[in-house]
């Protein structure tokens, strides 16, 4: 079942047999690079991080595959994460070879209108490290605002941005 449409995207919730897609984009130490995340160990480790996500039940979003329409092949995943409720932040990662194609910033901005019109967040954060150019530009080309930098696990000194939900 697909959550959000894009003009070339699909976006829909983690299903198990996304383990080995999300294990490949896991091995690419670029894609990586920014994120803080370590790459998954095995398949099975994979598989167990699908089998324990629990964002969509608890909080009714999360991250999710992104499908292109053309090909019906995972891209990569975008979302939003509910922070216990501590705040909302967008998220999103692809395989390289989706990189500097508006992949990012089209489902980004798929999930931004989700959060405000459906969910009524009042303001959503991207999170990025100082050196990734990349993903401040997608930040910015979304409208989010640089608002400081401060301490992230795993992002260490991240740079912090914010976009307010004009239609509250």
């Amino acid at each position: 079942m697909f959550i959000l449409e894009t003009k070339r995207l699909f976006l829909r919730e983690f299903l198990l047999s996304d383990a080995a897609f999300l294990f490949e984009l896991n091995q690419n130490p670029k894609v990586l690079k920014y994120t803080g995340d370590v790459p998954f160990a095995s398949l099975d480790e994979a598989k167990n991080f699908i089998k324990n996500y629990t964002d969509y039940s608890k909080f009714g979003v999360g991250r999710w595959i992104m499908i292109e329409k053309q090909s019906y092949k995972a891209i990569g995943w975008c979302g939003l994460k509910n922070h216990n409720k501590h705040f909302i932040d967008l998220g999103f990662r692809l395989l390289e070879s989706y990189w500097n194609l508006g992949y990012a910033t089209e489902a980004a901005k798929a999930c931004i209108d989700y959060g405000f019109s459906k969910l009524n967040y009042t303001e959503i954060i991207g999170r990025t490290m100082k050196a990734n150019f990349a993903s401040q530009k997608v930040l910015e080309k979304l409208g989010f605002q640089y608002s400081h930098i401060e301490q992230v696990d795993g992002l260490h000194e991240a740079m912090i941005y914010t976009q307010q939900n004009d239609k509250k």
